[in-house]
């Protein structure tokens, strides 16, 4: 029902959230630099239907322009610093593409985990347009998870690329949550470490699903969630994380085991 998959204990946070600019090239690199074997992005269309890193539907918090993105083009997009924001020596920093940023962390050898964010109504074109672009690239990607909140998303992801393994993000598991995993053919589910009890995790676990919990930045919370079994972490400070794993290759410690 779902697809094997290899997961490392630690995820980069919007590349490495906490070091660098989020959802950018620049942030890639940094995880890299930090020892990091995956990253997490977010993704969401413009108002030409290109595909642009941005957790947000605004583009104030993390550029220097303003608007939806979902109503602008991504020339206009495209002019934007995406890095000042956060530190001077970022600056010109753009939003990046989906299939760059898919191209530079193939480069990089980093795997990645694609959050699809969409506005109402543009979930199932979000995810399309991600299928296309995976498409596209076939033959020159990286280990792809695709993730969502949006259950529309991970159905057209679903339908589109059935071998792409898929998890599916909650802020708490809800009730009837493993029939809806199965029913979209989920390889993890994601959830807010806030929200995680030792008693959850075992029931995730015992289903057969690997739980990846977001987002982590302490390292003795860390701590905790790996011994009740949590298989990943995403966090904005990956390097302080990843020495409380006790694990030289975080890549190859955990297995995550898929439905």
């Amino acid at each position: 029902m779902g697809q094997a998959l290899t997961l490392p204990l630690v995820i980069g946070h919007r590349g490495a959230a906490a070091y660098a600019p989020e959802n950018t090239l620049a942030g890639f690199r940094a995880a890299k630099a930090l020892g990091c074997v995956w990253v997490e992005f977010d993704v969401r269309l413009s108002a030409d239907a290109a595909l642009v890193l941005c957790h947000d539907d605004s583009l104030t918090r993390t550029t220097n322009g303003s608007g939806r993105i979902s109503q602008l083009p991504l020339s206009s997009i495209r002019r934007l610093d995406a890095g000042s924001w956060f530190d001077g020596g970022f600056a010109g920093e753009p939003l990046p593409m989906l299939e760059e940023a898919l191209v530079v962390c193939d480069e990089l050898g980093l795997g990645v985990n694609i959050e699809i964010k969409a506005e109402r109504g543009l979930a199932r074109a979000t995810a399309a347009a991600v299928a296309t672009c995976l498409e596209r690239l076939s033959g020159h990607l990286p280990v792809v998870l695709i993730s969502s909140f949006l259950l529309e998303a991970i159905a057209e992801a679903a339908e589109r690329l059935p071998r792409c393994p898929r998890g599916i993000l909650w802020r708490k598991a809800p009730r009837g949550w493993a029939r809806i995993a199965q029913g979209l053919g989920c390889a993890t589910i994601n959830i807010d470490q806030r929200y995680l009890t030792e008693s959850a995790v075992n029931e995730v676990c015992a289903a057969g699903y690997p739980v990846l919990a977001y987002t982590v930045n302490d390292p003795a919370r860390a701590r905790q969630l790996f011994n009740w079994g949590v298989a990943s972490v995403f966090s904005d400070a990956p390097d302080i994380i990843a020495p409380t794993t006790g694990c030289d290759s975080a890549a190859e410690a955990r297995q995550g085991a898929s439905r």
